[in-house]
């Protein structure tokens, strides 16, 4: 038997998804129901681009209640009192400059289930986080991103 997929995640991560559980199951399934049965009216199904469509927007949504289900059952709450900030681990944000002359970023290092680049939220999984994973404040750290390599000094670990 398989084991399933741990997903380490904030408390606020894992309240977000069941956000977005009840959103997609109150909500969302509801109109896409609706958005059916009027495409069903237009009559010839087999013809019928708005029946396909709804018909596709019912599969994601089906899919992504299912994937939020199984992230939810199978997290892994981070603790923030367990966590050390002497080294760069999951549910730290660290903040570092790109070498020689670069801009200050910060980015909090969360499970794959929160992640969210635009907010500031990278995964653990990502190149940037799994070359800083372990390091400390002063660390200097080369970076493989698909863009090619770059090279960071860590300021803060928080």
């Amino acid at each position: 038997m398989a084991t399933e997929k741990v997903f380490p995640m904030t408390q606020a991560g894992k309240e977000k998804l069941e956000q977005e559980l009840e959103q997609l199951k109150t909500v969302k399934r509801k109109e896409v129901v609706e958005r059916i049965k009027i495409a069903r009216s237009f009559g010839d199904l087999s013809e019928n681009s708005e029946y396909d469509s709804a018909k596709e927007e019912q599969a994601f949504v089906e899919g992504r209640i299912t994937t939020l289900e199984n992230m939810i059952r199978n997290a892994k709450i981070i603790q923030e009192d367990e966590l050390s900030t002497d080294a760069v681990s999951l549910g730290r944000t660290v903040t570092f400059v790109e070498l020689p002359d670069g801009d200050e970023e910060s980015y909090s290092i969360v499970g794959s289930a929160e992640a969210d680049p635009f907010e500031g939220k990278i995964s653990n999984d990502s190149p940037i986080a799994k070359s800083l994973m372990g390091k400390k404040v002063g660390d200097e750290v080369t970076v493989q991103t698909p863009g090619g390599e770059m090279n960071v000094r860590i300021t803060t670990i928080k």
